[in-house]
């Protein structure tokens, strides 16, 4: 157990944690511990310098997700139809005999690659995380492309700097301009909003947020710059008119630092506010507003989300925003630069945890986000091998959180498909299973975490024992493999042998070390954190003319239209837009209470987000389809219906429609989810799901007679 690194009067024990949720925050973490079972409040560590004592609310009440009367405690085996819910209760011993018998026959019917082991970011430890692609490795078991989330974004951003990190984040309360753009930080990342509050005590900076509805991060704003979904990439081409155009382009920093300054300006000229107003839905006067506030301050910083991944234009978009910061010379400040995330500042051997030595490249690689289609027999989707006849999740809620969610459910329903379900509730996809094992939370267990919005490695040590027989990613990945027969070194480790052999290997440490400690600052220094000595690419020149087929970012092989991405920054028309048929477009933008599919089981979440499924659209678009406040609509387009109720909201552009998500399916009135409208269409250049990238029609519910 960890030693608590304080006490309060009442007996009450404070441990120290890390949030292990996909949320680039990676909060450090101060929990009450009352009992050997049991936990309090949870706060925000104080003296973590990026974390600064500040959590969202959902995180600070997960006293009522751990202590859930919901929650799995037992093995169980599937006695009725699939998707039924009907389980009965079996033991462990017989609960991993049988998945081993039924992955094993699948290998022997078809060959390992039959078998995909299918996960995601549930917990974003990397024991717990990581670790069953220790078992893909030593089985060869089909191949995981992780495409689901940062694809598109991450590819965007490397295409310009050449890696994937930027100025230390809480350089934001020391710059004169925070641009949120691409996140409700509100919502999703809430240690953005507290270091760019406080440039604005302390300097006076101004806040300008960019998005497609008029969220709390954009009220928050002192310039709040609503688009359209998917045309960022015209804003940016406009705004970077203007800096070249008002003679506040930092010329010298051009020559000396990117690699096609001219060729920009020249490509530029005919991308002026009024030709992005048209694409963007904003008017001339705010973009040159925020035009003007880019160019008059030196100190600007960038700060560029998730939300751009979610777009067909995605990459696109992302790399015309942060080509800002180098036509600005921005990069050069204090305070200043573009930041989307530091994954590689961390240079991790995860080779023990992994099972990276043990790899069979020649193994196919199946997309994440295209599950339903794998599921279902394409052939392309499939990579040209034999059909998936066995599936073992952790850590993900396909069925739910998955693109396409129609096809999805039609390949889980399959009678032939093997389905083993690691969970801590009964989701979605756990209902579909065949087995299903109960999991433990993050202080119920041991791991490692490192942070993407910052810069820390933080420890998650075990603080409290699991409810029931709850097991670990780990243990039930290290239990499979000896029935499995697989063979690696990191099947034997405990997760606390696993994290002090990836410390050391990766130059940061012991595990007493980080415990004693907390977390580890990894901030590279001033220089390299600006790209000062050179952005990473040979020649050590920022990238306005990208080379994406050589970007540094982890992928098997290129997807989508790569051939038809712009050479340089521009608004690329490949986005979902609206026709007759289909004349809004939906984006299905996170929620404050839910992370995807995580909290959505808890009373006060749902309560927090109204009880029910909305869809926000403007009064003026609901007025002519005659749909009142509060009434039921369905929304469709080739891919599924789904029926929700209708909030009038004014703060959309016209022809817009916004559904925060991720309620469970049986939320809806026709169990349908939000992700049945969804395309599972690869993005360009690496994979990836346009979430917030689709046209629907709406109509009343039911619908109007004689219309």
């Amino acid at each position: 157990m960890n030693k608590p690194i304080r006490s309060l009067p009442d007996a009450i024990r404070i441990g120290a944690s890390a949030c292990p949720h996909d949320c680039p925050s990676t909060c450090a973490l101060e929990v009450e511990i009352l009992d050997e079972h049991t936990i309090g409040r949870v706060r925000g560590a104080p003296d973590n310098s990026y974390t600064a004592g500040v959590i969202c609310a959902k995180v600070a009440r997960y006293a009522e997700r751990v202590h859930h009367p919901d929650r799995l405690l037992h093995p169980l085996r599937r006695k009725g139809p699939k998707g039924s819910g009907e389980f009965v209760p079996i033991s462990w011993d017989e609960a991993l005999d049988l998945v081993a018998e039924r992955l094993l026959s699948a290998e022997a019917r078809d060959g390992a690659q039959a078998v995909w082991p299918y996960y995601y970011a549930g917990t974003m430890g990397l024991v717990m995380r990581d670790g069953i692609q220790r078992l893909r490795h030593a089985k060869k078991y089909s191949g995981f492309h992780s495409t689901i989330c940062v694809n598109t974004a991450y590819a965007g951003f490397a295409a310009g700097t050449g890696k994937i990190a930027g100025p230390d984040p809480r350089e934001m309360a020391k710059s004169d301009l925070v641009v949120i753009w691409g996140t409700n930080a509100v919502n999703t990342q809430v240690n953005v909003m507290t270091h760019a509050i406080r440039a604005r005590k302390e300097r006076g900076a101004k806040i300008v947020a960019v998005d497609v509805y008029m969220n709390a991060t954009m009220e928050q704003a002192d310039l709040a710059v609503l688009v359209r979904p998917g045309t960022d990439g015209a804003l940016a081409c406009a705004v970077m008119h203007c800096l070249f155009r008002d003679h506040k382009a930092d010329r010298a920093y051009l020559d000396r630092h990117t690699d096609a300054p001219r060729e920009l300006e020249e490509h530029l000229r005919s991308r002026s506010p009024e030709w992005a107003a048209a694409i963007t839905g904003c008017d001339v006067a705010t973009i040159e507003e925020f035009a003007r506030l880019v160019g008059d301050t030196r100190r600007a910083y960038f700060r560029l989300g998730y939300g751009f991944a979610r777009s067909r234009n995605g990459a696109a978009n992302m790399h015309a925003a942060s080509c800002i910061a180098a036509v600005s010379g921005a990069w050069q400040h204090e305070g200043g630069g573009a930041f989307h995330n530091n994954a590689d500042i961390y240079h991790w051997n995860k080779t023990m945890i992994e099972g990276s030595d043990v790899r069979d490249r020649s193994v196919r690689m199946l997309d994440q986000s295209r599950i339903g289609a794998v599921l279902c027999g394409d052939a392309d989707a499939l990579a040209g091998g034999p059909p998936v006849t066995a599936l073992f999740i952790q850590n993900t809620n396909p069925v739910s959180v998955a693109p396409d969610q129609n096809r999805v459910k039609r390949g889980f329903e399959r009678d032939d498909l093997f389905v083993c379900v690691h969970e801590q509730f009964l989701t979605e996809t756990a209902r579909m299973a065949d087995v299903v094992l109960p999991a433990t939370m993050f202080l119920e267990h041991d791991d490692v975490y490192q942070a993407g919005g910052n810069q820390h490695i933080l420890l998650g040590p075990k603080l409290i024992e699991p409810p029931g027989e709850c097991r670990s990613n780990h243990e039930v990945v290290a239990a499979l493999a000896g029935r499995l027969g697989a063979r690696h070194p990191g099947f034997a480790m405990s997760a606390r042998e696993l994290i002090d052999w990836t410390l050391q290997k990766s130059g940061w440490g012991t595990l007493a070390q980080l415990e004693a400690d907390r977390w580890i600052d990894c901030q590279p220094d001033f220089e390299t954190a600006h790209y000062l000595r050179g952005f990473n690419w040979p020649d050590g020149k920022f990238r306005f003319k990208p080379d994406l087929p050589n970007v540094p970012f982890r992928h098997p092989y290129l997807a989508g239209p790569v051939d038809r991405m712009p050479a340089l920054p521009d608004h690329w028309e490949v986005i979902e837009e609206a026709d007759d048929v289909h004349p809004f477009r939906l984006a299905t933008s996170p929620s404050r209470n839910f992370l995807n599919s995580t909290f959505n089981e808890t009373t006060t979440s749902r309560a927090k987000e109204g009880g029910r499924p909305e869809v926000m659209i403007h009064p003026a678009d609901a007025a002519a389809l005659a749909i009142q406040d509060g009434e039921e609509v369905v929304l469709g387009n080739g891919r599924g219906e789904v029926r929700l109720h209708a909030r009038l909201f004014a703060g959309v552009r016209r022809g817009v429609v916004i559904a925060e998500s991720i309620w469970p399916n049986h939320a809806y009135p026709d169990g349908r989810g939000i992700n049945s409208l969804t395309g599972a269409d690869a993005v360009a250049p690496y994979g990836g799901a346009a979430f917030h990238d689709n046209k629907v029609w709406i109509r009343r519910y039911p619908p109007i007679v004689g219309a």
